[in-house]
């Protein structure tokens, strides 16, 4: 239960700094900590104390077996998420060199 409480915590201090800071680094930051919470709760989802690989064999059951949807979304979310913050990385470096800071309030003086 606290480790959902966890999930939840890290979602809010993500959408906080991409709310409250003005910084695009900051800002790429909190996308990646939501991202990072979200893809802990799809992980939390499909976890069962004490459940087995879903290999069927003739010696395991089908019941004890952990359910592998939300492990194959979680990493497709995974590699989505590094896609993201790679180009949200390079449009901040281009932003950077023309205008020589990451601030927002100052890109958008600047851009008049």
């Amino acid at each position: 239960m606290t480790i959902f409480v966890f999930c939840i915590a890290l979602f809010l201090i993500g959408l906080y700094a991409i709310v409250t800071k003005r910084n695009l680094i900051k800002i790429i930051i909190g996308f990646a900590l939501i991202e990072y919470s979200v893809n802990l709760l799809f992980a939390l989802i499909g976890f069962r104390r004490g459940a087995l690989a879903p290999i069927i064999t003739k010696v395991h059951s089908a019941h004890n077996f952990v359910d592998p949807i939300p492990q194959a979304l979680v990493l497709t979310a995974i590699v989505i998420a590094l896609g993201t913050t790679a180009v949200m990385l390079a449009i901040a470096l281009r932003i950077y060199e023309r205008y020589k800071t990451f601030d927002i309030a100052k890109i958008k003086k600047l851009k008049g």
